[in-house]
């Protein structure tokens, strides 16, 4: 295949299971906080002193640096996003609500930063075959537009339902989509033989649980689905690198250059699309919700 070297049937398979179990952890840790407490707190503290300085040490596949602060801005993402949801002071705090944008930015920039990283990489490296080159700087770039077109920092509310889930109305489908094609070119420029599930399955279960389960809760859903691949991948890291159901990337220049212009290409129209709200209805993107008043904005606001 033109992305990567060959998929069965039973790594077809496993990868719906793994969209589907991400998707259920989500709606797990949805149900009340105390179960979020359990699966955000307890659980990666037994993994941090029992399981990941073993499984994700030096030299293993999620041995660098980038993993392990991956894993925890993820945690400290759920956590905060929790904290949001079930302190009421916090949701009439207009610098508290300033957290979500902040720390999805952040996550962004650490990718960033590892996509230029990466450009001058080839070879195998700490577990992780890498091969460098132009895309990774036009991804990168692709990733700081996307930084640039996150609007609505002061917009997310509480849903007033019994979740409690922490809704970002101005984060339409657009943006959402053009953030799915710029990561899905992260991991597939930087950990390519790990992108056919922490790329595509991982964003795929975000996806569908904001758009099909409860719209409005992206933000949420990424960090939670994240979370939980962080800590299963350094627990098993084997898992995406050498166990039958692995798949490799084709690490092919052409298929590189393809996934990193798409994700450029997309996240340029977001911008475009932004600077024509932003001049047409004279908004102030540091402080205006830029979609207020379009359906899905609107769909969003009125079912929460």
């Amino acid at each position: 295949m033109f992305l990567f070297q060959n998929i069965s049937g039973a790594d077809f398979l496993v990868w719906i299971l793994v969209i589907a179990g991400l998707m259920v952890l989500n709606e797990l840790a949805r149900i009340n906080k105390w179960i979020a407490l359990i699966l955000f707190v307890a659980v990666p503290v037994i993994l941090t002193i029992f399981v990941w300085p073993t499984t994700a040490g030096p030299g293993s596949s999620t041995g660098t640096w980038f993993h392990w602060v991956k894993v925890y801005s993820a945690l400290a993402g759920c956590l905060g996003f929790m904290a949001l949801r079930f302190i009421p002071s916090l949701q009439n705090n207009k610098w508290y609500l300033l957290f979500p944008p902040i720390i999805l930015s952040v996550n962004i920039l650490e990718a960033v930063i590892r996509d230029f990283q990466v450009y001058g990489m080839h070879g195998m490296i700490d577990g992780v075959f890498m091969n460098g080159g132009a895309w990774n700087i036009m991804n990168g770039i692709a990733g700081i537009l996307n930084i640039i077109t996150i609007t609505g920092w002061f917009g997310i509310f509480i849903s007033k339902d019994k979740q409690k889930d922490m809704i970002w109305p101005d984060q339409i489908w657009p943006w959402i989509i053009a953030y799915d094609l710029w990561n899905f070119a992260y991991v597939y420029n930087c950990v390519g033989d790990h992108s056919f599930y922490a790329g595509a399955a991982l964003l795929i279960s975000c996806t569908l649980a904001a758009f099909f389960v409860k719209r409005g809760t992206w933000l949420q859903a990424r960090a939670q689905t994240l979370a939980f691949w962080m800590m299963f991948t350094m627990s098993v890291p084997a898992f995406v690198t050498s166990s039958q159901f692995a798949v490799r990337s084709s690490h092919s220049n052409a298929a590189l250059m393809t996934v990193s212009s798409i994700a450029l290409i997309a996240n340029i129209l977001v911008l475009i699309l932004n600077l024509y709200r932003i001049y047409k209805f004279k908004k102030n993107p540091l402080k205006d919700d830029i979609y207020k008043g379009t359906k899905s904005y609107d769909d969003v606001v009125s079912n929460n």
